[in-house]
């Protein structure tokens, strides 16, 4: 079970967004990387391609690039801290918990 999922709220810890909270839009887990919403925000220019019926859009195109999980902290609904996540079972269900406040985050 993975300690972030997408949709969590992260802090970003290091680097050159360093304390910029974020959501998880998308994880990438064999690369050990997340995309993060308004972090780590590149340019890339884009040439006109025509692939059969669709035209790819030519500019200069501003995309979230992936960061290294390690990079980044799970931040707790309840108490609003940058946490680590443990895990407990509840009812049978393996949940996260938060290690500042110990309250679920499932």
């Amino acid at each position: 079970m993975a300690k972030i999922k997408r949709g969590d709220t992260v802090e970003v810890v290091s680097g050159e967004d360093r304390t910029f909270r974020g959501e998880v839009k998308r994880v990438l887990p064999k690369a050990d990387r997340i995309v993060v919403s308004t972090v780590n925000v590149v340019k890339k220019h884009q040439r006109p391609v025509r692939a059969g019926q669709s035209q790819v859009q030519a500019g200069i195109i501003e995309f979230e690039a992936p960061i290294d999980i390690s990079n980044v902290m799970l931040v707790c609904p309840s108490c609003d801290q940058r946490t680590r996540a443990g895990f407990t079972f509840v009812d049978g269900r393996k949940v996260r918990v938060c290690k500042q406040c110990g309250d679920l985050i499932d």
